[in-house]
């Protein structure tokens, strides 16, 4: 009975947003002077995130729940190439800009458009901007994360500890007695670090992050694919592996890198960022992904231009940059390389051997 329920709401879903697109596309021709659409001109196509449709070559896709971070402009774009669309206009609900400035990296044209009631307007591009600095207080765990066995990191100004690529600790803000005041909460997630906190009250965070550190060094492995554990973050843990054993994508050497936004949460998949150093003293951004995911060639551009933001990266890549897109061979499929193709400046493909 839920399952039918559940079914029968999504096709709802499905089919009011296909109505909503109709709508806006019709609406947004007779506001710019087009031709009305005749009934056999307009052909309505699936598209599980949202609803798509064609006008002659021209693909409109509408992309339901992007948020903030450029998520959809990949299958928007294959379903445009398979529709043999030869332009591509994506309506979102992302007002951040982030899909507006990632699909500027492509040769088919696309279109980036904002709903607003039943008018269009052009979606922002956003600039990309260097990510926050971290408070003085934050950093001063860093001391502690790295004694207890953990990495520190710190994505857009949030300090971080990981171990083989999955957070274990994050420096966060709480209500204190003076005010607000930097800790140290151990866990993995929001959720754990709260279950944590109240199971071992009264436990040193620093004593209680080394037992966290060991248990998960002793599951986090590839010989140990089926534990939780290792079912999180595999993308991390592809770029904790290249920092191991760099020689997998060329390089003497790979470092971690801030994502060019900030990831969403601890379970969702997402691509993460490296930067890798030859010999011969040269450099690339490396991507690190696991899974197909239709995204990650939008991630990698929005990477390139992270990278060409930086102080000094462009002058120590001498004006050029490398990217590289690390994956698991069964994940180098060809809609992947086939977006890869559309891009300006293109990336290099690179299966990483798994195990």
């Amino acid at each position: 009975m839920n399952d039918a329920s559940g079914a029968g709401g999504s096709d709802r879903r499905r089919h009011l947003l296909a109505l909503k697109l109709q709508a806006l596309v019709r609406d947004h021709r007779a506001a710019t002077g087009f031709t009305a659409i005749a009934v056999g001109d307009l052909a309505v196509g699936s598209f599980p995130l949202g609803a798509a449709l064609m006008v002659g070559e021209q693909a409109w896709v509408l992309v339901e729940d992007a948020g903030e971070h450029g998520r959809g402009l990949g299958p928007a774009m294959v379903w445009a190439m398979r529709a043999g669309a030869t332009s591509l206009d994506l309506v979102t609900d992302d007002d951040s800009g982030v899909i507006g400035r990632r699909a500027g990296a492509f040769a088919l044209p696309i279109n980036v458009w904002s709903a607003d009631g039943r008018t269009l307007r052009p979606a922002p591009v956003a600039t990309v901007e260097s990510p926050a600095p971290p408070a003085a207080d934050h950093l001063r765990f860093v001391v502690d994360i790295e004694a207890a066995g953990a990495t520190p990191l710190v994505e857009h100004g949030v300090v971080v500890g990981e171990v083989r690529g999955l957070e274990v600790c994050r420096v966060v803000d709480v209500d204190g007695a003076d005010g607000t005041e930097a800790r140290l909460d151990v866990g993995v997630g929001v959720h754990d670090r709260e279950a944590f906190a109240i199971i071992h009250a009264g436990v040193a965070a620093s004593d209680a992050l080394a037992t966290v550190v060991s248990s998960v060094v002793a599951v986090r492995d590839p010989s140990v694919p089926a534990h939780p554990l290792n079912r999180l973050a595999p993308e991390r843990f592809l770029r904790w592996r290249l920092e191991q054993e760099p020689w997998l994508v060329g390089m003497a050497s790979v470092r971690a890198a801030q994502p060019p936004v900030p990831r969403r949460n601890l379970k969702d998949r997402a691509a993460c960022t490296a930067r890798g150093q030859r010999i011969d003293g040269t450099e690339a951004v490396i991507v690190c992904s696991v899974g197909v995911d239709l995204d990650v060639i939008p991630y990698a551009a929005d990477a390139r231009l992270a990278a060409e933001g930086e102080p000094g990266v462009g002058a120590a890549m001498d004006g050029s940059i490398d990217v590289l897109v690390a994956m698991p061979p069964r994940d180098v499929v060809a809609v992947t390389s086939e977006l890869a193709g559309r891009l300006h400046h293109s990336v290099t493909l690179v299966p990483v051997p798994t195990g």
